[in-house]
């Protein structure tokens, strides 16, 4: 009789696959709700996840020309009342200020007091306040491009939150750019939506479909939308990032204009693009496993974590010392990673050199040996190092993999460790790739009637529904009804319609009309 074997969290994925995305964020202490309902606390090990996000994202839009700057987080109403289909998207999801002080009131209870002239909406998103300013940083075809991002934070109100995904407040950033022609402006647009794509797949070793959006996916008054789409270990689709084509809807309303070089006045044209903290989500629904958080090394926090295994009869003082000493030797080294041979070039990625150095944690706690190993182990640190009386003795340590199986921690000389850990860095890495392209691979299919589309969209089990689905490449004709029907039947969106996708002849999955191209259909976050 084989007995089921024990994981650190409860319940596994296939049992429940939402409760066990909240027990990794717990187990590997990343974030928990707040007093204010819908927030989150994101906590030091996943802010710390969050600053490499960002200290890698920065310097990817910096090499691209792009510059930091800030915008208030308060947006005046008649801002969003400009651009028409932008204030009806985002109107049920705004926190609004309408007054500017407390006062105690008869009971002595305080109250809102001084009613503002104007409300005040806190910030969705940047495109209004940041037009405004534009409209007086560009005069001439001299001031462009202007290639702005901001980091910040937005209010987004959310009814059903769940930490990371979905929350009313959340940090990201967006960027913003201002051209001289629609050309620049698509350019800039199909950049940024590489700049995410390369970022994904290079640091956070996620595979995606980069696609534009349907018109009822679309940003609120943007031109055209164009995401990255990730596949989640429940087989759903995830938006990692988004990258807008504007046109001229937003100048037209903030007055973005300039002289251009034959001295006629034009309106500009304008792009904006954004990833948040959803990326946190999506990376541990893609990697983590029943035990915890799996981290790609890129990220991590920390890439090694030392454990120093203090039993009685041992040398405790010479055994810390040991470890000491190699941290300190780890610390020197600098890692900087190189990208896996599957990942394929793409004329759209950046140079960027995030050479850093070799981040180590020495576990010191007063705690067994076991408490500590699988606290990183739930962490996702990519390697851990026991080290005891025998290591000391033979200078060896004691290997452990996050991306292996507790069972399989094999024995190495020290100076081969040294030697060899930037290499076995990249190895975990690139094999959190290939897994994760595999998994994607194997739950897409090409599906062309609707008898399949819908067999593959519905569970089994329909009061507890098993992981199901994955991605459907069918085609469509392009009819918003034949894509509501499908939403509305299924719970299934068309996620993009992809750049990569050759023109081919076929009939919509649902219609039976004509169709040139298939689009990718899934469940989604």
């Amino acid at each position: 009789m084989n007995r089921a074997r024990k994981t650190a969290i409860s319940p596994t994925r296939d049992e429940d696959y939402t409760e066990w995305y909240q027990q990794v964020i717990r187990a590997a202490d990343l974030a928990e709700t707040s007093a204010v309902r819908g927030c989150m606390v994101i906590k030091p090990w996943g802010y710390s996840l969050w600053e490499n996000i960002q200290r890698v994202l920065d310097g990817m839009f910096k090499a691209t020309g792009h510059q930091n700057a800030y915008f208030p987080l308060f947006i005046p109403l008649s801002f969003m009342q400009k651009e028409a289909e932008h204030v009806e998207g985002f109107a049920k999801e705004c926190a609004v200020v309408t007054h500017h002080r407390l006062e105690a009131g008869p009971d002595g209870r305080l109250v809102p007091s001084g009613e503002l002239t104007e409300p005040l909406v806190v910030r969705p998103t940047s495109e209004t306040i940041i037009g405004a300013t534009f409209a007086k940083w560009v005069q001439s075809y001299r001031d462009l491009p202007l290639l702005i991002n901001q980091w910040a934070n937005v209010v987004r109100w959310e009814m059903r939150p769940r930490i990371f995904l979905r929350t009313a407040e959340f940090l990201w950033q967006e960027g913003h750019t201002v051209h001289a022609t629609a050309e620049d402006a698509q350019q800039e647009t199909a950049r940024m939506l590489g700049v995410y794509a390369d970022f994904a797949e290079r640091y956070m070793a996620i595979p995606v479909i980069k696609g534009e959006k349907t018109l009822s996916e679309r940003f609120p008054g943007a031109v055209s939308t164009y995401s990255i789409e990730a596949m989640m270990q429940d087989r759903k689709a995830l938006q990692a990032g988004t990258s807008h084509f504007l046109g001229q809807n937003f100048a037209r309303s903030s007055e973005i204009r300039f002289s251009d070089p034959s001295g006629q006045d034009a309106y500009a044209w304008t792009t904006s693009w954004g990833v948040s903290t959803r990326l946190i989500g999506g990376l541990i629904m893609t990697h983590s496993d029943d035990n915890g958080l799996i981290l790609p090394p890129k990220l991590a926090p920390r890439h090694v974590v030392i454990l120093p295994l203090l039993r009685k009869n041992t040398n405790r003082a010479a055994i810390l010392a040991y470890c000491e000493s190699l941290a300190q030797e780890l610390r020197a080294l600098r890692y900087k990673g190189n990208p896996p041979d599957s990942l394929s070039e793409d004329e759209t990625r950046i140079p960027f050199d995030d050479d850093q150095p070799l981040q180590v944690e020495l576990d010191v706690r007063d705690a067994s040996g076991g408490e500590k190993v699988w606290s990183w182990i739930k962490k996702g640190v990519p390697i851990r190092l026991e080290i005891g009386q025998r290591e000391l003795e033979g200078n060896t340590v004691f290997v452990g993999r996050r991306d292996r199986q507790q069972s399989e921690r094999v024995s190495q000389s020290r100076a081969e460790f040294v030697a060899t850990v930037s290499a076995q860095l990249d190895d975990i890495q690139h094999g959190l790739f290939d897994r994760a392209r595999r998994f994607c691979d194997q739950h897409t299919q090409r599906i062309d009637s609707k008898a399949d589309l819908y067999d593959f969209f519905t569970p089994k089990n329909r009061d507890k529904p098993e992981i199901h689905a994955g991605f459907a490449l069918s085609h469509w004709n392009g009819q918003p009804d034949v894509e509501e029907t499908i939403k509305n039947d299924l719970n299934v969106t068309i996620r993009c319609i992809p750049l990569d996708a050759p023109e081919e002849e076929g009939s919509c999955v649902l219609s039976g009309q004509a169709s040139k191209r298939r689009v990718v259909f899934a469940k989604s976050y």
